[in-house]
């Protein structure tokens, strides 16, 4: 069985999980996600704990089994917890803003890059250079996230661009005179 799809995935307080016509809803207290369940895998909350079953051992029910357990687990703790990413603009005159639902980047073109955030997801702009993406759903802020960083991808002679608070740059030597 897999180590990942046959632990059950517990349930906390204030959140309620219903599955309904083959699609699981989980609602808590920053919102609500809802996910199709693959035709051969079933799902069942019982005892404050969702568990994900397969019919069988072939490699694509086991495949999916995990999956499943994954993404399911990942909506519960985005309507707990929500998740975040941090992005960090390095550069001279790098800057961000966020007013609404747009985010502008100056990040060394002629005119500045023009992003609308999707909704379900919260852009914030502290002190100009660093930019917090947040929201409940991970696949969602993840996307949101890389399209940003996009943008203008750290480049690895001086590292200027936009990357990932954790990310790590890889620099290269520059070019060395005679």
């Amino acid at each position: 069985m897999s180590r990942i799809g046959r632990l059950p995935v517990p349930i906390p307080e204030k959140v309620t999980v219903a599955v309904q016509d083959r699609t699981v809803h989980v609602e808590g207290p920053k919102g609500k996600l809802s996910l199709p369940v693959p035709p051969d895998i079933t799902v069942e909350v019982a005892e404050g704990k969702i568990l994900c079953r397969r019919p069988s051992d072939e490699k694509r029910h086991r495949a999916l089994h995990g999956l499943t357990r994954a993404l399911v687990a990942n909506m519960v703790a985005g309507v707990t917890a929500g998740f975040t990413r941090k992005l960090e603009l390095v550069g001279v005159g790098y800057r961000a803003a966020a007013q609404g639902r747009t985010l502008t980047l100056s990040v060394g073109y002629s005119r500045p890059v023009v992003y609308t955030v999707p909704p379900g997801i919260a852009v914030g702009v502290e002190n100009q250079t660093l930019i917090t993406v947040s929201g409940v759903d991970k696949q969602l802020v993840g996307e949101v996230a890389a399209k940003v960083r996009s943008f203008r991808k750290p480049e690895p002679y001086k590292g200027k661009g936009i990357k990932y608070l954790e990310e790590r740059i890889r620099r290269k030597a520059g070019k060395t005179g005679a």
